[in-house]
């Protein structure tokens, strides 16, 4: 009996870790989108596991392909891909992790400075140093250094050497002073989600109709779900993120809509992270 080729043998250990795979292409990239999926047209895939409004047993949206299931990564419709691949990626938020690639002595010598010592891979350029915690991913956080985690993928290098620590508070500052700041208002409030009360700046009408219309956006959505959730989500928080005035019952109604639409409750939750960071909340 032959053995199982690298990488799917790779790919196959790390499944059976929990580890969600993928196979790469030359180039380090995920295969792209099928004829039926392409430009997510088929509503995208939102979870590694659980299938959501396209069926594409293929692998085909990227870091959303990644799967731990190994009757489907040795199945047919992997096969092909598997032939082409050159190396084995992973979704470090599927499995619970966060990867900060370092891609030279630079962001290697802050990185020993900054950042408490974790479990360390050897890349072609740097070193991937690997922490326990999920965040959401952000490239050029400062130069040289990106943070793959949720909604990202990396490449498989091996092991490493170290003991693995949980993520530090460090890394998500980092990442936040990279995005762009929210719409200033003119008082500042709760969390978005975390409080209740009248908003300051508009009256609460304003705000039931704000929500209303982005519910009937995300109902409304056939093609693009990923985008057109994530796009709401932000269109909402820049609005009434930073007042105190979406309940919890408010972002229930939001991610019911979505969840409508094929979206799991965790690619909901990642989403509305994704756009709080992205808005420095």
């Amino acid at each position: 009996m032959s053995e199982t080729p690298y990488p799917l043998h790779t790919a196959l250990s790390l499944a059976a870790s929990g580890v969600p795979v993928l196979p790469l292409r030359r180039g380090k990239v995920p295969f792209g989108n099928c004829s039926a999926c392409v430009d997510n047209a088929c509503g995208g895939r939102p979870n590694m596991k659980t299938p959501g409004p396209c069926r594409c047993p293929g692998v085909c949206h990227a870091w959303a392909a990644a799967i731990t299931e190994s009757a489907i990564i040795v199945s047919p419709s992997w096969a092909a891909a598997w032939r082409r691949a050159v190396c084995v990626g992973y979704h470090p938020g599927g499995a619970g992790l966060t990867v900060v690639d370092l891609d030279d002595a630079g962001a290697i010598a802050w990185a020993r400075q900054i950042l408490p010592a974790t479990r360390t891979v050897p890349t072609t350029r740097g070193e991937h140093w690997i922490y326990r915690g999920v965040m959401a991913s952000r490239n050029k956080v400062r130069p040289g250094v990106d943070v793959k985690s949720s909604m990202s993928y990396a490449r498989y290098l091996g092991p490493g050497t170290g003991r693995m620590v949980d993520l530090p508070d460090t890394v998500r500052a980092v990442a936040a002073k990279t995005r762009s700041p929210a719409r200033p208002v003119p008082h500042a409030g709760v969390p978005a989600g975390s409080g209740g009360g009248q908003c300051p700046h508009r009256t609460p009408a304003f705000l039931e109709r704000g929500i209303a219309m982005a519910v009937q956006r995300i109902t409304a959505a056939r093609s693009a779900i990923h985008a057109t959730v994530y796009g709401t989500f932000l269109a909402v928080l820049s609005t009434h993120g930073r007042c105190g005035c979406l309940t919890d019952t408010h972002v229930a109604r939001l991610f019911t809509a979505a969840q409508s639409k094929g979206e799991t409750a965790r690619h909901c939750t990642d989403a509305w992270n994704n756009a709080r960071t992205t808005l420095g909340l």
